[in-house]
C-alpha cells in the first residue's frame, strides 16, 4: 500500500478481533519499543478497546526482552513504556499484561566475556542471541505452553523488512491450517498471528504518526529516536516511495560486536550534542572488539579452549577464552565507563546500571570456583573504581590462600620457572582444589580432577603447544585445512 487510510487500518482491528474472539487460547504478543512493534501492540490495544468487558476474555502477554545491554537510551525507553501501558491497562480495564524479560545471570553477556572470558561474539561464534534474547522468551512461551496447552505469538513481522523474511513468511503462509495464523517453526501447539505483515515501513510511519499511542508513550519521541540513529538524521513523514525513510535504522546492544560499526549509536551522538555522554560506550565497545585487530584480540586470549584442549586452524593454535589480566582490565574500564556515564549524563541515565550486582557476583564465583583465581580480585576492584562496599554471601572463600598468597606463589614460579607461562595457573589450582576439599570426609574425584588441571598444564608456553600438535598432525598424516578468514570457535 502507498498510503495507508483508515479502511486499511479498520480491516486488520477487524481481522485481531475476530481470532481474539475464535478461542480462549492466550496471546503473547512481542514488544521491542520499535516502530513495527508498537504499531503491532496499537493495535491489538485498539482492537480490545472496542470489545465489550464480557468479550475481553483472555489474557494478551506483551513481553519484552532486555539483553541488560540494551543501549541506555533504548532500554529506557522500553521500560518507561512498560510500565506506562501496565498503569493505564488497568485504567481502561483491559487484560493485557507487560512483562520485562531478562536473561539468567549466567547467560549474561558480562557473566560470559568477563566472567568465562568468551571472545566477544562474531559470525562464527555467536553465542549472545540465543542466550540473551531468544532464551528468556523461550523460557516464557515454554511456561504459558505448559498451563496453557496452546499460545498464538502476536508479532510485528512484515514481508517487506528484507527478501529473506518475505521467503520464510510465505514459505509459513502456505502451512496455514486457520486463517491470518501461520504455525510456529519452534514450539508445536503455537501459531504466529502478524497484523502488519503487508505493510510497508512507510504505512508502519505513518499509522504511528496518525494514531497517538493509547498507553500514552510518544509516537513522535518514537519517530526522533530513530532520526537520531539515523546517518542523515532524517526521519520525514513519508507520503510517497520517492521519500526517504529512517524505518531501517536499528538498535541493539551497545556492545554489539557482530557489526564493523555501530552506525546507530556513531549517529545518535554526531546528530545530538546531547548525546555525547554515549562516547565512552562507543569507545568501550570499540575496544573489546580490539577496532577489527584480530591479532590484538588474539593476543589477549589463551593459547588454549576452556576445557585445556588444543585446535589447529590454517596452520596455527586457534585461540580461545581471555586471559586473567584482560578479564580483570574488561571490568575496571567497564566499572569506569558506568561511573563517568552517570556522572555526564542525564539524569534518567543514572538508575541504569551497565552491570548488575547479581552478575559482579556470578562473575566472582566463576573465577573463584571454575577458574581457581583464590587471589580474588573483583570486590577490590569494584570497590576501588566505585567507593562502596562489595557485598556477597553468596562464596565459600578459600580459608587457606588468598591475595598474599598468590603474589609469593607467582614470585616464585616466574623467578624460578620464567618459561613455564602456565605453572602459575597450576599450581594455583592445584592449591584451591586441595584445600576445598581437605576438610571433606569423602574425597572424590579429587585425584582425578588434579590429574585434568596438570593435563591442561602440560605445556611450557604456546610455541611448546605448537611444536606437539605440529609433531604430531605430522605422525597422524594431518595436512593443513584450507585457509580461510574466519578462525572455528567453540566454547
Amino acid at each position: 500500500m502507498s498510503t495507508l487510510s483508515k479502511a486499511n487500518i479498520q480491516e486488520v482491528i477487524d481481522v485481531i478481533q475476530h481470532i481474539y474472539l475464535e478461542d480462549k487460547i492466550p496471546w503473547i504478543c512481542g514488544y521491542s519499543g520499535g516502530k513495527d512493534s508498537t504499531a503491532t501492540v496499537q493495535l491489538v490495544w485498539q482492537a480490545l478497546l472496542g470489545l465489550t468487558d464480557e468479550q475481553r476474555h483472555k489474557t494478551v502477554h506483551v513481553i519484552s526482552t532486555d539483553t541488560l545491554v540494551e543501549s541506555p537510551v533504548v532500554a529506557l525507553w522500553a521500560n518507561s513504556s512498560l510500565d506506562k501501558m501496565q498503569k493505564k491497562a488497568k485504567e481502561d480495564n483491559l487484560p493485557i499484561a507487560p512483562h520485562r524479560l531478562v536473561p539468567a545471570t549466567t547467560n549474561s553477556y558480562w557473566v560470559n566475556l568477563i566472567g568465562r572470558g568468551y571472545p566477544y561474539p562474531r559470525q562464527n561464534f555467536r553465542w549472545c542471541t540465543d542466550r540473551m534474547k531468544i532464551e528468556p522468551s523461550n523460557t516464557f512461551i515454554k511456561r504459558i505452553l505448559n498451563a496453557e496447552s496452546e499460545a498464538i505469538l502476536v508479532l510485528g513481522s512484515r514481508k517487506g523488512e528484507s527478501n529473506t523474511r518475505r521467503t520464510l513468511m510465505e514459505g509459513y503462509e502456505k502451512k496455514r491450517y486457520r486463517e491470518h495464523l501461520s504455525p510456529n517453526g519452534s514450539f508445536p501447539n503455537s501459531y504466529i498471528l502478524t497484523p502488519i505483515e503487508n505493510w510497508t515501513t512507510d504505512n508502519v510511519w505513518q499509522f504511528l504518526m496518525q494514531n497517538a499511542n493509547p498507553w500514552g508513550h510518544s509516537n513522535k519521541d518514537l519517530m526522533a529516536m530513530y532520526s537520531g540513529a539515523s546517518a542523515d538524521g532524517e526521519c520525514p513523514i513519508v507520503l510517497d516511495t520517492s521519500s526517504p525513510s529512517c524505518g531501517n535504522s536499528r538498535f541493539g546492544c551497545w556492545v554489539c560486536t557482530l557489526v564493523t560499526e555501530d552506525k546507530s549509536m556513531t549517529a545518535m551522538i554526531r546528530n545530538d550534542e546531547e548525546k555525547a555522554w554515549m562516547l565512552p560506550l562507543l569507545d568501550f565497545r570499540n575496544d573489546i572488539a580490539a577496532m577489527s585487530d584480530n591479532e590484538l584480540d588474539r593476543k589477549r586470549r589463551d593459547f588454549r579452549r576452556r576445557t585445556g584442549k588444543l585446535t589447529w586452524h590454517n596452520g596455527r593454535l586457534v585461540h580461545g577464552p581471555y586471559k586473567k589480566d584482560v578479564r580483570e582490565e574488561f571490568l575496571c574500564k567497564l566499572l569506569q565507563v558506568e561511573k563517568l556515564v552517570h556522572q555526564i549524563g542525564p539524569p534518567e541515565i543514572r538508575d541504569i546500571p551497565l552491570i548488575t550486582m547479581d552478575e559482579l557476583r556470578f562473575i566472582r564465583k566463576i573465577w573463584l570456583d571454575e577458574n581457581h583465581e583464590f587471589d580474588d580480585q573483583l570486590p577490590q576492584i569494584y570497590e576501588e573504581l566505585t567507593g562502596k562496599t562489595f557485598e556477597d554471601s553468596s562464596i565459600n572463600k578459600n580459608k587457606y590462600y588468598g591475595k598474599s598468597e598468590w603474589k609469593l606463589l607467582k614470585e616464585i614460579c616466574n623467578d624460578l620457572f620464567p618459561e613455564e607461562e602456565l605453572l602459575l595457573q597450576m599450581q594455583s589450582s592445584i592449591l584451591d582444589v586441595e584445600s576445598k576439599t581437605s576438610a571433606m570426609a569423602h574425597r572424590r574425584n579429587v585425584k582425578s580432577r588434579i590429574e585434568d588441571i596438570i593435563k591442561k598444564s602440560y605445556f611450557a608456553n604456546e610455541a611448546d603447544a605448537e611444536r606437539m600438535m605440529i609433531e604430531r598432525r605430522r605422525r597422524q598424516g594431518v595436512v593443513d585445512d584450507v585457509f580461510s578468514n574466519e578462525e572455528p570457535l567453540d566454547e
